[in-house]
């Protein structure tokens, strides 16, 4: 069972605005989009402060809209979501010490998207390092030690993550050693997420209920994304342009982390916008067109500003 229910009105405009969207960019097919949205109403259970109990807190049911949300797809940065949730998780529970340069990598895996940041950050999640190959005996060792992740998301048993995988590093250049053997031939052990998965983990974080309050406040603070043209020119990578947060007006408030490589760019947002229900949108494409399209995704979030303004 979906943890959104599905609703009339968010179906209309759901599907209106991909219908907007393949007419604005034709290139784009049908198979190479996915979106789930979810809508805040009053009383809005989020970006509380921590208020509710996470019992509380999945009690409230959201008005939700998804296509072809249960795709698993390659997820590029994205997955750095997953990661922070789980190192948060394992310096919680003591399996991790912190130090300075864990809380540095965590941080600009977050903020600057760093693929160095976020190696560091999957080595003390796993207990393993990159390297030449392995013997298969240790290799084996290996494998089973970087699926711990995908163990612990498992052990939640939310069923938007059974079909996930987030057990790969995310790459510059590419994958050498024994991470290119992990990959698989045709990279079939690739990292795969659906856009209800990272909704669902991205609704939690802004509840207040991914690991603990004051964590998913800490996670809060580092995927708050600033909207002042001046900040955004001075920071390249500042992951607003060309994604969601591109189409906001200045006075929305945005929560973010993008993903984007040769083949796709995707991003998931938390928005509040004055006057308006907070919302929650996930949006994955693919395609080498895509990827190089800084118009697509801006495009689709003025789309959901406009419906979210017609719903009001």
């Amino acid at each position: 069972m979906l943890f959104f229910r599905r609703d009339e009105a968010l179906n209309h405009w759901g599907d209106q605005i991909l219908e907007a969207a393949w007419t604005e960019f034709p290139e784009l097919a049908q198979h190479q989009i996915a979106l789930t949205w979810l809508v805040y109403d009053q009383p809005v259970p989020v970006n509380t402060g921590g208020a509710l109990t996470a019992e509380e807190f999945w009690r409230y049911g959201m008005r939700g809209y998804s296509y072809r949300g249960v795709e698993p797809i390659y997820p590029a940065s994205v997955v750095k979501l997953f990661y922070l949730v789980a190192i948060h998780e394992w310096l919680e529970k003591g399996m991790v010490p912190p130090s300075k340069e864990l809380e540095r990598a965590i941080t600009d895996m977050i903020v600057d998207s760093s693929n160095d940041a976020t190696s560091l950050v999957v080595d003390v999640l796993t207990g393993t390092t990159s390297g030449p190959e392995l013997p298969p005996g240790p290799l084996e060792t290996w494998q089973a030690q970087r699926n711990i992740v995908n163990r612990y998301f498992q052990s939640l048993g939310w069923v938007e993550l059974e079909s996930i995988n987030v057990n790969q590093k995310t790459w510059c250049d590419g994958a050498y050693g024994r991470e290119r053997i992990f990959l698989g031939a045709n990279f079939e052990n690739r990292n795969k997420l659906t856009t209800n998965a990272t909704a669902r983990l991205l609704h939690s974080i802004v509840g207040g209920v991914a690991v603990s309050s004051n964590r998913s406040q800490q996670m809060m603070a580092l995927l708050k994304r600033p909207l002042d043209p001046v900040e955004l020119e001075a920071n390249p990578e500042n992951q607003v342009v060309g994604f969601l947060g591109g189409g906001l007006p200045q006075t929305a408030q945005l929560w973010s982390k993008a993903g984007w490589m040769s083949q796709v760019r995707h991003d998931a947002a938390y928005i509040e916008i004055p006057g308006l229900q907070p919302y929650l949108l996930v949006v994955f494409t693919e395609g080498k067109a895509q990827s190089q399209n800084q118009e697509l995704l801006p495009f689709i979030s003025r789309q959901v500003v406009a419906a979210m303004e017609h719903m009001h």
